[in-house]
């Protein structure tokens, strides 16, 4: 089945009305040096993808050292480790597989090949980072070093074996290798994959067999992710801008992506879906019980996220945007939404970047498919968007005033510097009478925020955050505390868990003591 498309708008914004959208609201214009930074900042993190497999492999590798470091009575005990560490980098291949197809379907909002020259050399820690996302709501945090761009080989098109399959057909006898006892060995260990794609020879294994193991397994495949990255830099950029040094925050933060797919569009996220999204969804329905296809009531959605709760919003016959500032956000969510050919197409293994509190290997390595719903075939609303932008900076816009019916904020409002410029806009965009539905934490994102940028942050209590809201015009109708996860691993020994708030206000303009601009 061929997707409708969702549509996908740079800094612009479509009217939530079925009119024309006013002149006001084209295309924002950049200046040159905006422009620079917007190109610097998304090559960083288009390198941040197409480097994951890299960093991933590295961290195997430094399991495998500490391996080594074991005394031989002790490695016999866990021989299994070294099979877990093929399974490991075919899991790894399998999610650069996933990233690399979405990284070549992704069609950036600017020419590329501009500023080239300015970045190729500078350390990403002085380009301007043009993402609020980080994993500050996830209770998972992989542990990542500074790496360069991937040559290993795999296949980005044909289906392999399980990591089950794949360990068995490359396991070695646990007699023969107990008959070796050399200290060094282990069983599996293959010379990192990651070099491969440049070596000229058959892999070497660590037992000293030719073509055995991992290395073998990549060797074998057609088609290598150095050619993919090659046809992405093609694409996007020169292949040298994404040999840049990836930071560690970078690199989560493509991990972290990995680990929203599953809250968003994977069976094992319904369980974090219903204790966030099916409060506010009941909420919508209960306070828009007349919907009109001729003129249906329009949704904000900030902080979409991969966008599952503005589709799921759409779905029930709003016209709803999703508003998104993170590119690793935006550049995912556009693949799920417009290039899903149908349910559950794709599978990834989002919990293999950490060995902390599994219950199993088993556990750690199981995949989880995705999209659990093809989105084209959701029965979304006409008028359905994703808008990339600062939520501050777009809909601040005059056009925008009493422009919405609902606005829905689910784990957005602690990622403002100002919460209160947020409330603000939000009661701006409103329709006097429309309502804002919000559940999530306080975990305000640039509460620990060091740096020499000094970024500014307004932490309130929940307390001061409702005389806020009642200062820009809102009553309390609904109120309540919902215990909740975000982005977890269900099958781990440790979550973090939420008392998030979760109310619905109304905008009463009569009752607002805020002065209205002149």
């Amino acid at each position: 089945m061929t997707a409708a498309a969702v549509r996908f708008e740079s800094h612009r914004l479509t009217h939530p009305s079925t009119s024309p959208p006013p002149e006001s609201m084209v295309e924002r214009r950049y200046t040159e040096e905006e422009e620079a930074l917007e190109i610097k900042s998304l090559r960083r993190i288009i390198a941040a993808y197409a480097n994951y497999q890299d960093a991933a492999e590295r961290d195997v590798e430094r399991y495998e050292r500490s391996f080594k470091m074991l005394p031989t009575a002790h490695k016999k005990l866990l021989f299994h480790l070294g099979l877990k560490y093929q399974s490991l980098r075919w899991c790894i291949s399998m999610n650069a597989s996933f990233i690399m197809k979405m990284l070549e379907a992704f069609e950036p909002p600017f020419d590329m090949s501009q500023y080239v020259d300015d970045d190729v050399h500078a350390h990403p820690s002085i380009l301007h980072d043009h993402s609020h996302m980080d994993c500050t709501h996830s209770s998972e945090r992989g542990d990542c070093s500074i790496i360069a761009i991937s040559r290993s080989n795999l296949s980005l098109d044909e289906q392999h074996d399980s990591p089950k399959e794949y360990t068995k057909r490359h396991e070695p006898s646990r007699e023969t290798d107990n008959n070796k006892g050399g200290e060094d060995h282990m069983a599996g260990c293959s010379q990192p994959v990651g070099n491969m794609g440049m070596s000229q020879g058959a892999g070497i294994a660590c037992n000293g067999d030719k073509n055995t193991g991992a290395a073998a397994y990549f060797q074998d495949k057609d088609v290598s992710a150095s050619s993919a990255i090659e046809n992405v830099a093609l694409r996007h950029c020169t292949a040298s801008s994404l040999k840049l040094n990836v930071p560690p925050i970078d690199v989560d933060k493509v991990r972290c992506i990995v680990r929203n797919i599953v809250r968003d569009w994977g069976d094992e996220g319904q369980k974090e879906r219903d204790e966030c999204y099916k409060p506010i969804l009941e909420e919508l329905n209960r306070l828009f019980p007349n919907r009109s296809d001729q003129r249906p009531p329009s949704c904000l959605v900030p902080g979409a996220g991969l966008g599952r709760l503005a589709l799921d919003i759409s779905s029930l016959g709003f016209v709803s945007q999703g508003n998104e500032f993170s590119y690793y956000m935006l550049i995912c969510s556009n693949f799920i939404l417009n290039h899903t050919q149908e349910a559950n197409e794709w599978s990834i293994y989002p919990w293999i970047h950490s060995n902390c509190n599994s219950l199993s290997d088993n556990d750690q390595l199981r995949p989880v498919s995705f999209p659990d719903i093809h989105p084209s075939s959701a029965g979304i609303t006409e008028g359905f968007s994703m808008c990339a932008g600062d939520f501050v900076e777009v809909y601040s816009e005059e056009s925008q005033e009493s422009a919405w019916d609902a606005v829905v904020t689910c784990f957005f409002l602690d990622t403002a510097h100002n919460i209160v410029e947020y409330i603000e806009i939000i009661s701006k965009v409103l329709k006097d009478g429309g309502v804002w539905i919000n559940l999530g934490p306080l975990l305000y994102h640039f509460a620990d925020s060091y740096g020499p940028d000094d970024d500014m942050s307004i932490e309130l209590s929940l307390e001061d955050v409702k005389k806020v809201a009642y200062h820009y015009g809102f009553t309390m109708e609904v109120e309540k505390m919902i215990e909740t996860t975000y982005t977890a691993n269900m099958k781990a020994m440790m979550q973090n868990r939420y008392r998030a708030a979760f109310w619905t206000m109304r905008k009463d303009a009569s009752r607002s003591k805020a002065c209205k601009p002149r």
